[in-house]
């Protein structure tokens, strides 16, 4: 062995035999009587066993009547066997109505002596050079062995010997044989690393050269730090992968790793499972967590910004565990139960699995799903303290005024996806519902300079709102997220001294991605610029309309376009032919994003004819939107998601079975407003996008391909309607850590409520009048009625509000709903006693359900505009790079005012100008001279005319029409060659032209 190799062992082993707890062993013990083809040092397990459960160790001896030490190995092996090494050595089995623990691990409090005894008495051994059969002289570098039985296994390199950590990698695929006894899976070693002076990889199962070995590296910045992959210098001088044997290979972390983070799951399409053991900043995330709620000793936000392929739901189950069994130093539990919430209406079916599978021993976790469990399940989970309970953010709002008094009780609450649903009447439902106000009530007494008593028993109900506003001394709420908002920043981020606010701990996209967890999904995308010319039908015809409404109107009418739906979808199906059904060994997938139901159903169709009538083969293309749809443009028919999906055998697929049947049998997904977040599909390769996104739209929608597979190597986006600029500057922003500049002006809200005042809608006397009723004690009785009178007390508002004109309407009405979303905000932050602003907001709160949206003129486009010229232009292709340091920083988010109405008037062929002014192509004005010259000729040829009425478009443009465009092009050239020579030097152009005119005659020629 080199030198240099040797040296690494040695400290290795150093620190891992004094400050590391281990013991210096040896695998003597192993070997004897060739115990190493039984993989297990017998002798130590059972002296373990003998130490700590004498009494069950003598009945055994009792049992047997010879051997008793091969009797004990194969009644270890034959448990081992049957329900793999994790669960024996979590709960121990059972021989002949015998109990036995091969292993006793740390008690949650320091309250049962006899526990921390049989931890104490754990035999945990560091062996160098561990030969691990009798069949060969081969050794692993290093073993850890707890009570006998080897659990994990260490190969090493130094990088001054010319080796890495790919060689470690390579000796355990290449060198070591899956099969044998001590290498079989979940059945001696549970987790094998691979490590040099820089690196750390670790993988829990060999399987030759298919091993796939995972990055256990703390980030180039070190963990929960902004940073890529790789690990920083260590700060104390040691090795750079020091972490691995001081952090997780000590003897009280590698026990709390096998008790409370290493999992085996199995599944219907992996029968024999998975090993889970946390990735370096799942587990530091954890850690960290847990050391700064035992520290601080009282109740706070975190916020945690972990990327997509973090591994999300595992660090949440592992901190719900965490949470819920955690004890401060008088062995009090810190939290009476664990809530994680979602804001998705459908609990997320992953973290649901995965909460409910990972093998503890707490009682009862309460899953209410909404199918089995709901609302009153919630109540008595919350009311009986169980453990860990898991629900929608939303049912909180059903339950919050029936729970019980929450005085004394703590609660931890891991918020999954935290975005601005944090911030909304939900959220406050929940601090309603969980909040111990009791600090509140004393701070506002104080305040009132009177008895918190006397406070209390005026059954206040705007106090109820003030004191359950703000953030509350028994509510720890821990936030996920790999997309942070600027207003989750604020509600859960950490404020530092120059007042901007971070997240607690960050595992960052761009570590994702450098570690290989995640796709890149910008390092192959295709930006197209959609080029048109619009024209009227009439040119004596130029009303007034309202220059918005037209201008969006003549938008969608390109888009909806039949035309522009099939020239795009002949490029979604190349695509698919050429790109995606080659990529993952044949299996990638499709996701077709549009900007509307009605595009989506006209793509649907507009895809499979294409299909059909160019023989591309047997393509699944599935649907997925909500409600119904009507196609203007056929009459009498409707359209729902179940209605046209099928499945390949011809059956009708439900909405719930559409997920399933396009992750088994389907092809291309095309989707509007739906599927773009949340949607978990590996085999996702290819995005189209014919939808205009911003910022974090654009990185939820996107990032779905992001997920990785085997023989999934890259993905590929076609964008017809984003530009790289719009898309680099989206996902710079979430790239690496994400900050808010400064905290809000809380105070704004009292700006709005003055510009309110202003308008002379309402006044006190009407705020008086609804809090009346508002307070009523019958009001907690009947809801309805409540309702019912506060309506009817607002009618005078609503006459007040009916007298103001259009503009000052719409004002008025945005200014209304504006407040009562940022006041909601506002409630999560600070707690403000301000009686009348809350009084105020109930007011509003109610009107605004009241005020309707504006009947303004409707302005429908009818038949008066033609698609007159209409290409495709790609414009970039390649990889949309990323700054590698910048950090996205969020302003405080402002109080908006000073909406405006537009009324604004413009002849239609001003907007039409402006329009094609934006899509035009490369068409000089002297190419539409020359084009109008060649359709006045055409639209004279009566066979091209009789072709447009009897044959289909696709027989029209792509037979009849380029035969009769060479013709008359050529006599054209006879008469002026000048004029027309530039069109016969351009293959381009003439291309463009006779596609131009081509969808321009069979329009006129059917009109």
């Amino acid at each position: 062995m080199p030198d240099n190799e040797k040296r690494f062992e040695e400290d290795i082993e150093r620190y891992l035999i004094t400050e590391g707890g281990w013991e210096k062993g040896s695998d003597a013990g192993y070997r004897v009587d060739n115990m190493a083809d039984r993989a297990m040092d017998v002798d130590t397990l059972i002296s373990f066993v003998q130490t700590t459960q004498p009494a069950m160790w003598s009945r055994f001896e009792k049992n047997c009547k010879s051997d008793t030490k091969l009797k004990f190995y194969n009644a270890v092996e034959n448990a081992i066997a049957a329900d793999g090494l994790v669960r024996v050595l979590k709960h121990g089995f059972k021989y002949r109505g015998m109990e036995f623990r091969i292993c006793y691990f740390k008690p949650e409090s320091s309250l049962n002596k006899l526990a921390i005894s049989r931890y104490e008495s754990n035999i945990c051994q560091c062996v160098r050079q561990w030969h691990y059969s009798n069949k060969n002289n081969n050794s692993v570098d290093m073993a850890l062995f707890i009570n006998g039985i080897p659990l994990v296994a260490i190969e090493l390199k130094d990088q001054y010997t010319g080796q890495s950590v790919e060689d470690a990698k390579l000796q355990w695929m290449t060198d070591r044989d899956h099969r044998e006894n001590a290498f079989r899976f979940n059945h001696r070693i549970l987790t094998y690393f691979a490590v040099d002076l820089k690196e750390a990889w670790m993988t829990t199962k060999l399987n030759g050269l298919n091993t796939k070995f995972l990055p256990f590296n703390q980030g180039s910045n070190g963990a929960g730090h902004n940073g890529g992959a790789g690990n920083p210098s260590d700060n104390n001088g040691d090795y750079p992968t020091s972490y691995l044997w001081k952090k997780i290979l000590n003897r009280e972390s590698l026990l709390d790793i096998l008790q409370n983070f290493i999992s085996h799951k199995v599944s219907k399409d992996n029968p024999k499972g998975t090993i889970i053991f946390p990735r370096y900043h799942q587990w530091d995330v954890v850690m960290k967590l847990e050391a700064d709620v035992l520290a601080r000793k009282e109740c706070r936000s975190y916020l945690i910004q972990h990327s997509a392929g973090s591994g999300k739901s595992n660090s949440i189950a592992w901190l719900a565990y965490r949470m819920a069994s955690l004890h401060d130093e008088n062995n009090n539990p810190v939290y009476n139960s664990v809530i994680i919430v979602t804001d998705r209406r459908v609990l997320n079916t992953q973290l649901q699995d995965t909460i409910g599978g990972f093998d503890h021993q707490l009682g009862a976790i309460e899953l209410i799903d909404g199918l089995k469990k709901g609302s009153s399940d919630l109540l008595k989970a919350v009311n009986d303290g169980k453990k860990i309970i898991v629900s929608t953010l939303q049912r909180f709002s059903v339950i919050h005024e029936e729970v019980d008094d929450m005085k004394g009780k703590k609660f931890a609450i891991i918020v999954d996806e935290a975005h601005s649903s944090q911030t909304g009447q939900s959220a406050s439902n929940l601090k309603k519902a969980l909040a111990d106000t009791t600090d509140a009530l004393k701070e506002y007494a104080e305040l009132e300079a009177q008895e918190e008593r006397e406070i209390e028993e005026k059954n206040d109900r705007f106090l109820q709102e003030m004191v359950n506003a703000g953030r509350h001394s028994n509510l720890t709420f821990f936030a996920f997220t790999a997309t942070p908002k600027d207003k989750t920043l604020e509600i859960f981020g950490d404020e530092d001294s120059a007042g901007q606010f971070h997240p607690f701990h960050i595992y960052s996209m761009k570590q994702a991605i450098q570690e290989g967890f995640i796709m890149d999904t910008l390092a192959n995308y295709t930006t197209y610029q959609t080029c048109y010319n619009i024209a009227k039908k009439n040119e004596d015809e130029n009303p007034e309309v309202p220059t918005a409404k037209a201008s969006k109107a003549l938008k969608r009418f390109a888009s909806a376009h039949p035309y522009n739906i099939e020239r795009k979808s002949a490029e979604i199906v190349t695509t698919f032919l050429e790109v995606t059904r080659k990529a993952i060994d044949g299996k990638g997938k499709m996701m077709v994003v549009t900007d509307s139901r009605l595009a989506a159903v006209r793509y649907f169709h507009a895809v499979k004819e294409y299909i059909r009538e160019n023989d591309c083969g047997d393509i699944l293309v599935m649907i997925a939107f909500s409600g119904k749809v009507k196609d203007p443009d056929v009459p009498g028919t409707e359209y729902t998601e179940p209605g046209l999906n099928v499945d390949r055998d011809g059956n009708r697929v439900s909405e719930s079975q559409t997920k399933d049947v396009f992750n088994k049998q389907g092809d291309i997904l095309i989707v509007a407003e739906k599927y773009q977040t949340g949607f978990d599909e590996p085999l996702l390769h290819t995005m189209i996008i014919d939808k205009k996104l911003r910022d974090i739209k654009a990185v939820q929608t996107i990032s779905r391909l992001n997920r990785i597979c085997d023989k999934k190597t890259d993905t590929y986006v076609l964008d017809f309607v984003n530009t790289t600029e719009e898309i680099k500057k989206a996902f710079q922003g979430y790239y690496n850590e994400t900050i808010l500049e400064k905290e809000i002006d809380v105070d704004l809200i009292y700006k709005t409520q003055k510009e309110l005042r202003e308008f002379k809608v309402y006044g006190d006397e009407d705020v008086r009048r609804v809090c009346d009723i508002y307070i009523d004690p019958a009001s907690d009785k009947d809801a309805k009625a409540t309702q019912a009178k506060i309506t009817s007390a607002l009618m005078d508002v609503y006459a007040e509000y009916e007298n103001l004109d259009k503009q000052k309407r719409y004002e008025f009405r945005r200014q209304v709903r504006s407040f009562v979303k940022w006041f909601n905000y506002i409630a999560q932050i600070v707690r403000l006693y301000d009686r009348d602003l809350i009084k105020e907001y109930t007011l509003l709160k109610y009107l605004s359900h009241l005020l309707p949206g504006e009947n303004t003129d409707s302005w429908a486009l009818g038949n008066k505009v033609r698609l007159e010229y209409y290409k495709l232009k790609e414009t970039f292709s390649g990889s949309i790079s990323l700054e590698k340091d910048v950090v996205g920083i969020y302003t405080p988010a402002k109080e908006k005012s000073g909406y405006t109405l537009d009324e604004k008037k413009s002849s239609l062929s001003e907007v039409i100008d402006n329009i094609n002014a934006m899509y035009d192509g490369e068409f000089t004005d002297a190419d539409k001279v020359v084009t109008d010259m060649i359709r006045k000729r055409l639209r004279e040829n009566p066979d091209l005319k009789a072709s447009a009425q009897e044959d289909t478009r696709r027989m029209f443009e792509d037979s009849k029409f380029p035969e009769i465009y060479k013709k008359v092009l050529m006599e054209l050239y006879m008469e002026s060659a000048e004029t027309f020579q530039g069109i016969f030097n351009d293959p381009k152009k003439y291309k463009v032209i006779m596609e131009a005119l081509a969808l321009a005659l069979y329009e006129e020629f059917n009109s």
